[in-house]
């Protein structure tokens, strides 16, 4: 595990961002995968603005994105297709058939997981993985628990994951209560995983995530066993590690 300690958010969101382009030119056909919520933006920025310039092709390039509401389909403007659209697809030159997110719409919680599954296994699988860490310590939809998941799975969002998201909704009563999400055992299946942390309100996650025990109680600590894992995290959110 390698950890990259920049000085405030914008740096985070360059070094990330220069690891993902570093990925694309080294493999234009690599599979990408995904993440939402507020800690990518600014990666998804500084990409936008290199390839804005000429320095990256995306063209070739195939993703996956973690998670997805339960209940939302693309067109509603708090599903994780529209923001992944707003943010980067529809700004750079990826051919949107070859990016894909669970399907939020599919009634069926098992059919919508094994074909999520089947996805992520007829495109060879993940080059590189981006995550944020949640407060508890979820990685994509991944809430604390007593195992670890291994495929796609139906989760209940936690009340803490709820109050984090509600500031995307009118009211915490139109936060979606369940998401589809891309199992652990999918994630530590990614031969490279990229991890950005911002922000005081993370550092005392960042700490058991990175210094204690690994346990599916915190998701993340999981990430100790992947042979090939930088977290990039800027001081605020490194402050409390020994």
């Amino acid at each position: 595990m390698i950890i990259c300690r920049t000085k405030d958010y914008d740096e985070l969101s360059r070094k990330a961002a220069n690891i993902i382009s570093a990925q694309v030119i080294m493999k234009p056909d690599c599979v990408l995968g995904l993440a939402t919520g507020s800690s990518p933006i600014g990666t998804y920025k500084q990409l936008i603005e290199w390839y804005e310039k000429g320095d990256l092709d995306f063209s070739k390039v195939s993703s996956v994105n973690l998670d997805e509401y339960r209940g939302l389909g693309e067109d509603s403007d708090q599903s994780y297709r529209y923001f992944m659209n707003t943010n980067l697809f529809d700004h750079v030159n990826i051919d949107k058939n070859r990016t894909h997110v669970p399907n939020g719409l599919e009634p069926d919680a098992a059919k919508a997981c094994s074909d999520y599954d089947a996805v992520i296994e007829a495109m060879g699988g993940i080059d590189l993985q981006l995550l944020g860490l949640g407060h508890n310590g979820h990685i994509g939809f991944n809430e604390p628990s007593d195992a670890f998941t291994m495929g796609t799975n139906c989760v209940d969002l936690t009340a803490s994951t709820i109050e984090a998201n509600k500031r995307f909704f009118e009211s915490e009563d139109d936060v979606p209560k369940q998401a589809y999400t891309m199992g652990i055992g999918s994630i530590m299946k990614a031969k490279k995983i990229l991890v950005v942390v911002s922000g005081e309100d993370k550092a005392e996650i960042l700490k058991k995530v990175v210094e204690g025990p690994i346990t599916p109680q915190v998701p993340a600590s999981v990430l100790q066993l992947h042979t090939d894992v930088v977290i990039v995290a800027d001081e605020a959110a490194m402050s409390k590690l020994g």
